[in-house]
């Protein structure tokens, strides 16, 4: 159960960011915010980020408490794997207790381990029935991260939603950006080829939804662009 302490602090931190939420341009201010917050509530974290969808529906680190945070994040993008993206694409916990001995995600692994990160605990941040993109804390030592630390940042990434997700208003569905629209329709067509992928390849949603990454690195496309030619096209096409 969370200390008191603990329960004070994360309410102050809420508060204090809530105050901030009164426009759309204040969300990257708010992420900042929790970005900090995780790694001063969290003893054991080096570091910390949040990373929400861009105009163009793609990822982007929109907040990080240094550079280390920065670059650990620009090497998932450019490698098309790790822990935050898998934190995303599958809106479930994603914890990393040694970086050089870890093997679900072995090139990005070997940059962070070069780069002195040994330990990850990366969630998705969620709001309603979308994931508005994932939360994150490193640490130099191995092992950093246990269940106590996974429910601070759970809590915090929950907030997060909440508050990011708030920050449109009441009367979101007339305020939203065309580009946000666009956003949340090419999530539909993304999960929908994740879908067709599973069922095509008898394989597990992280693994659909790597080949969809996969597939948007190499041919340089937006991932959306990628998913609707997998819907468009036969089984028998190559992705």
């Amino acid at each position: 159960m969370q200390s008191a302490p603990a329960a004070t602090e994360l309410t102050a931190v809420f508060a204090r960011i809530q105050g901030m939420l009164l426009s759309q341009e204040s969300a990257e201010a708010a992420a900042a915010q929790l970005s900090r917050a995780a790694r001063e509530l969290i003893g054991s974290a080096a570091g910390a980020g949040v990373s929400l969808l861009d105009e163009t529906g793609r990822r982007a680190s929109t907040a990080a408490t240094d550079r280390a945070v920065e670059s650990a994040d620009a090497a998932q993008y450019e490698l098309g794997q790790g822990p935050c993206l898998s934190a995303w694409a599958t809106e479930s916990l994603q914890r990393i207790d040694d970086t050089a001995t870890d093997t679900r995600w072995p090139d990005w692994n070997r940059a962070a381990a070069a780069a002195g990160i040994a330990s990850v605990l990366s969630v998705p941040v969620l709001y309603r029935d979308r994931c508005l993109g994932a939360m994150k804390i490193y640490a130099t030592t191995a092992g950093a991260f246990g269940t106590r630390e996974e429910r601070r940042l759970l809590l915090l990434a929950s907030a997060a939603g909440t508050l990011l997700g708030a920050a449109q208003g009441s009367d979101a569905p007339h305020r939203l950006s065309a580009a946000m629209q666009q956003a949340l329709t090419d999530r539909t067509a993304v999960e929908a080829a994740t879908g067709m992928l599973m069922e095509r390849h008898s394989t597990d949603h992280e693994s659909a939804r790597r080949m969809l990454l996969t597939a948007s690195r190499d041919q340089g496309r937006p991932l959306a662009q990628i998913a609707r030619r997998v819907l468009e096209r036969t089984a028998d096409t190559a992705l």
